[in-house]
């Protein structure tokens, strides 16, 4: 179907990712959504067969391994090495934080070959990544989020435990963490100052970890936002969905949601994003917490998210096609979300669908049944991408789900039967 809008077909895009993670949907999605269009895409690949590498709509890959520990400088001289190859300005579409922040951060070495959004602060991408940074501005801006302490010391961390309210959730400081030794796993639950405790004899002399607030999920709802800010004066393309079902339960990544109008949770959005005076593509986690009726900021992604394929317009622009066209200097056709869409990511949701049958969590504003389904994975113009995956995930995804199903499992059994 011909779209109703018009890209520049001479600007190119490129999917620039940072780290080891070659089963990342939403780089699919990103060539996909403009290559359909006519746009010449190129990405960034950790090896020549990985999904991303592997559809039709790709132009040209690099293949091109990091790990995020590299210094800085020698990443913007990958990324304009890259540039200067394509040979044109290109439109760059990060998938993670670190790509996000390096290119916020090094505008200058990037102009000329690269078009992207820029704001007035350049650190701001960083502050939003940081658990530490996201909450400060919550707090600055008056935007609920859930209560938040952030010790410095292993004295700070008894301090905590003597006084606080558990359950509590520990996660990792720095959205950066990740590509070192974290100090935990991910978002971890903690039941009591004993077990508070043991957990941090591990975290060394400087602990890199949020203890946060813990909103119980039986009381809860978990909400996305993800939008479009161009430049200032213009109004942004902005959408919103709740998330059913998440791998690992209830604390990891989108495996199904559904578009739902939400025009409160938009609104605080919008605010939030002019007061920072962000610029670009955002991807915004919210939960609901139904004990006192407000919605709380969880996360906030400077960057396309990988589920950003959920939202299109009637005029069928999403968050990436909205980018390239503003950054082309093309206008953004206005329209409204189509109510009931979702998006499924095949690998992990049949296993998220059986672990959350087995709680009996469901959630009250999901559609009783989608208007249109997407799937992250397979489509029927692009199929290499969807076979790929299944090569790659298999055996060794599979087992390291249900390696991860397990353990929760167990640990939600130590739990009840102490």
């Amino acid at each position: 179907m011909k779209s109703a809008f018009a890209v520049d077909p001479a600007v190119p895009g490129l999917i620039v990712k940072i780290g080891n993670y070659p089963l990342h949907h939403g780089g699919v999605g990103a060539i996909r959504s403009l290559g359909r269009l006519g746009v010449p895409m190129y990405a960034v690949t950790e090896d020549r067969h990985t999904p991303a590498a592997a559809s039709r709509y790709l132009r040209g890959r690099f293949v091109w391994p990091t790990t995020g520990l590299e210094p800085a400088e020698r990443l913007v001289e990958g990324l304009c090495r890259i540039g200067r190859r394509i040979g044109r300005p290109t439109v760059l579409i990060p998938t993670d934080e670190e790509a996000a922040v390096l290119i916020a951060e090094h505008a200058a070495e990037l102009d000329g070959l690269f078009l992207f959004p820029r704001t007035d602060d350049p650190g701001l991408s960083r502050h939003l990544a940081s658990k530490q940074g996201l909450h400060e501005l919550c707090v600055r801006h008056g935007v609920p989020t859930p209560l938040a302490a952030f010790p410095d010391s292993p004295e700070e961390v008894e301090k905590f435990a003597a006084d606080a309210r558990f359950p509590v959730v520990a996660k990792n400081r720095e959205a950066f963490e990740r590509r070192r030794t974290p100090a935990v796993p991910g978002t971890t639950r903690i039941d009591d100052a004993e077990e508070l405790l043991a957990l941090a004899r591990g975290w060394g002399p400087r602990p890199g970890v949020i203890l946060q607030e813990y909103l119980p999920r039986e009381e809860a709802e978990d909400w996305i936002v993800h939008a479009y800010f161009g430049a200032a004066g213009t109004e942004p393309v902005l959408f919103t969905g709740v998330k059913v079902r998440s791998w690992p339960p209830h604390a990891g990544m989108t495996a199904c949601a559904y578009v739902v109008d939400n025009p409160e949770l938009a609104a605080m959005a919008r605010r939030f994003c002019a007061a920072i005076g962000f610029r670009g593509i955002a991807d915004l986690d919210w939960r609901y917490d139904r004990r006192d009726g407000r919605y709380k900021l969880l996360d906030f992604n400077p960057r396309m998210g990988a589920q950003f394929r959920l939202f299109e317009s009637e005029a069928g622009i999403d968050v990436v096609r909205a980018q390239h066209l503003d950054l082309t200097g093309r206008e953004i056709p206005r329209a409204g979300q189509p109510e009931g869409r979702r998006f499924v990511v095949e690998n992990i949701d049949l296993p998220a669908l059986l672990a959350y049958r087995r709680s009996g969590y469901t959630t009250p504003h999901a559609p009783a049944r989608a208007g249109a389904t997407e799937l992250a994975w397979l489509a029927a113009d692009d199929l290499r991408p969807f076979f790929t995956m299944l090569a790659r995930f298999v055996r060794p995804g599979a087992r390291h789900l249900m390696q991860m199903y397990r353990s929760r499992r167990r640990t939600a059994m130590r739990r009840e039967h102490p």
